[in-house]
């Protein structure tokens, strides 16, 4: 029989073996929890970054997309519609329509669009910086200045008149569809919110699978509209340090252009991009859209960025009328009579 005086030190010995026990458990357990908001979730797991701001920016909170009704499609007969002859890319001429004109005075637009006596080139704006698609489009939202139907309505005038059709929209910057897809988007450098730009747009990943499916769904649904070429604008990665992007941002672009030509092309569509000079305008049918270019320039900027065929790739928009724009592609605002 064990003695009492050794039962009660054995029992002293157990009690401060499990005080000591819950304690450490404790302990361990309130400094997992500490730990816990310094985890950075990545593509290749989890990691512990104490560099990571602790302050929450204010969010906005997401809300499902509108719906909107379906869209009746009528179809016409014996409608000719002049084709091009050729499947090589041509030297462009012809018109921009901005938003600003949809939403200023589409009216006016159409019956521009309607007097044209020739077939020309028209780049027609189609989606702006917010995410807003002004068609008819189950991809995205639509803009409530601009009734799709409308917009329906003028593609379909544009198509019937044989018009070379360009589509004009952002790229990566995406409003909506970054608030919605924020796996997508480009990051704070505390990589706990997504960056946002003075015009409070989100900017989209170039790298995300998700990016990519997006925009090649915009391209197809485009081209199935009957346009001829879609031209990208905001095709770049923001230069700011204000951002947490640590891939090459030179190489991404570049190889993101290639990839969505490569993809979107065919021998009767091309894919084009607003840039500046050193843009990595991929080979094949893409063109390189240029802006703020004075005239005395065109022939010294077509010589530096070493285009084959610069008359047909190298494309001006201008609202100016100097006939020394027109030795390349060149587009420029349609005229509207607003009072």
């Amino acid at each position: 029989m064990i003695p009492y005086r050794t039962r009660r030190i054995i029992s002293r010995i157990f009690i401060s073996v499990v005080t000591v026990a819950v304690v450490v458990f404790l302990l361990l357990l309130c400094w997992v929890l500490w730990l816990n908001r310094y985890i950075r979730y990545t593509r290749t797991g989890a990691e512990l970054d104490f560099e990571m701001s602790l302050e929450y920016p204010a969010g906005e909170l997401a809300a499902p997309p509108e719906t909107t009704p379906p869209v009746t499609i009528y179809y016409e007969e014996n409608v000719t519609v002049t084709l091009p002859t050729s499947n090589e890319l041509t030297q462009l001429s012809g018109l921009v329509i901005t938003e600003q004109m949809l939403k200023t005075d589409f009216a006016g637009v159409m019956d521009q669009v309607k007097a044209l006596s020739a077939p020309t080139s028209i780049l027609l704006d189609v989606k702006n910086i917010r995410g807003e698609f002004f068609y008819s489009t189950s991809l995205g939202r639509n803009n409530g200045s601009i009734a799709p139907t409308d917009m329906d309505a003028l593609i379909s005038q544009i198509r019937r008149s044989g018009h070379y059709l360009i589509a004009r929209l952002p790229a990566y910057r995406d409003y909506w569809y970054g608030l919605e897809n924020v796996e997508d988007g480009i990051f704070n450098p505390n990589r706990m919110s997504l960056w946002m730009d003075e015009e409070r747009c989100y900017w989209l990943n170039p790298n995300a699978e998700g990016t990519l499916t997006y925009l090649i769904s915009i391209v197809t649904e485009l081209r199935t509209l009957g346009f001829d070429e879609v031209v990208f604008t905001d095709f770049r990665i923001p230069d700011t340090d204000a951002i947490y992007f640590e891939e090459d941002r030179a190489e991404t672009i570049r190889k993101a252009a290639e990839d969505l030509a490569r993809i979107c092309t065919t021998d009767r569509f091309a894919l084009s991009f607003v840039g500046s000079e050193g843009f990595p305008l991929p080979e094949g049918r893409s063109r390189l859209y240029v802006e703020n270019v004075a005239a005395a320039d065109t022939a010294a900027l077509a010589q530096r960025l070493g285009l084959e065929d610069p008359q047909i790739k190298l494309v001006f928009l201008t609202d100016l009328k100097d006939t020394r724009y027109d030795a390349y592609s060149v587009l420029r605002p349609l005229e509207l009579n607003i009072q």
